[in-house]
């Protein structure tokens, strides 16, 4: 069973992304705000779920939480400031978006920059204590729902962009990189969705060389 919370007695977001392994696509990521104790034997890490428990839990997850947000970092923003820059920024943008303010956060991975909320009027406040926790998804409530929300928001844009680009297999690959879609952008080329700066092909040449 996942543990409610770290901090306790305080307003605790959980944060966690998805996509950040992707060749294409937005990198999305959920902040969550669960009520005091709260407790759901469902929830756990997204990627140990099925597609429609995801979905289902989803709505749970939407219906229960006190607050929770979903921020999205572009293709071209990852390619200007990296991915792991991007994935933090993708937290915060879910972070600002929140309609009750964390007094902690707890942040699925090792690697997290202090957050500042917004202030009304412009500007930012002090920084609210933070903790990463190495695979948090399957050990903290907060991080497994925004797991889930990060995920199957995600998934919904990719099999969006797959309409578009059919020939790419994002509704199976999402995005990641399978032989599939590393096949189709030997024979197509890349697409404004693709992120530039990543090695496409799997052999270390970048993806403007094409």
């Amino acid at each position: 069973m996942l543990e409610s919370c770290y901090y306790k007695g305080k307003i605790e977001a959980g944060c966690d992304e998805a996509g950040r392994g992707c060749l294409a696509g937005s990198v999305y990521a959920a902040a969550v705000i669960l009520p005091e104790n709260y407790q759901n034997d469902l929830l756990n890490d997204s990627k140990q779920l099925t597609e429609k428990k995801r979905y289902q839990l989803r709505e749970i997850i939407e219906r229960d939480a006190v607050a929770w947000a979903v921020g999205v970092v572009t293709p071209e923003e990852i390619d200007k400031i990296n991915i792991l820059n991007a994935s933090i920024l993708a937290m915060h943008r879910a972070l600002d978006q929140l309609k009750v303010r964390p007094e902690a956060i707890i942040v699925d991975g090792n690697r997290f920059k202090p957050y500042t909320p917004p202030l009304f009027g412009g500007g930012r406040g002090e920084a609210i204590p933070h903790t990463t926790i190495v695979k948090g998804d399957g050990k903290y409530l907060s991080i497994a729902a925004a797991s889930i929300l990060a995920k199957t928001y995600r998934d919904d844009y990719m099999n969006r962009l797959a309409e578009e680009y059919p020939q790419y297999d994002w509704l199976s690959s999402k995005g990641y990189p399978t032989k599939k879609h590393r096949e189709a952008i030997r024979q197509y080329g890349i697409t404004p969705y693709h992120r530039k700066t990543f090695n496409m092909l799997g052999d270390g040449q970048l993806s403007f060389d094409f």
